[in-house]
């Protein structure tokens, strides 16, 4: 079986990161934009809210921060950056999100 990537991992960690009003993980609410992995293995996260006006914006992206450095045994460094281009529409999200929202 071939091991994980780093990518692979954080991804994994993102998908336990639920938003608080939506019953659905980060992840698949197509909130990630971006995650890259440098060589020494800091990684940076670029990500959107679902709003401006979101409750976590403030607590969300430490928690993720945190929780893939601390999960990811590899990583030495995590930075997310919450970015509002381009805006997050629920077009975003992948197939099994919007089934889980009854949205098909």
């Amino acid at each position: 079986m071939k091991e994980k990537t780093i990518e692979e991992e954080v991804i994994d960690v993102l998908k336990t990161v639920y938003d608080p009003e939506i019953p659905v993980d980060i992840y698949s609410l197509g909130l990630i934009y971006e995650i890259n992995v440098n060589i020494t293995n800091d990684v940076h996260i670029e990500m959107t809210l679902t709003s401006p006006a979101c409750p976590v914006a403030g607590t969300l992206p430490p928690e993720i921060e945190q929780r893939v450095k601390n999960e990811v045994s590899a990583v030495n460094a995590a930075i997310v950056d919450v970015v509002w281009e381009p805006m997050w529409t629920p077009a975003m999200m992948n197939e099994a999100a919007k089934l889980e929202l009854g949205m098909f």
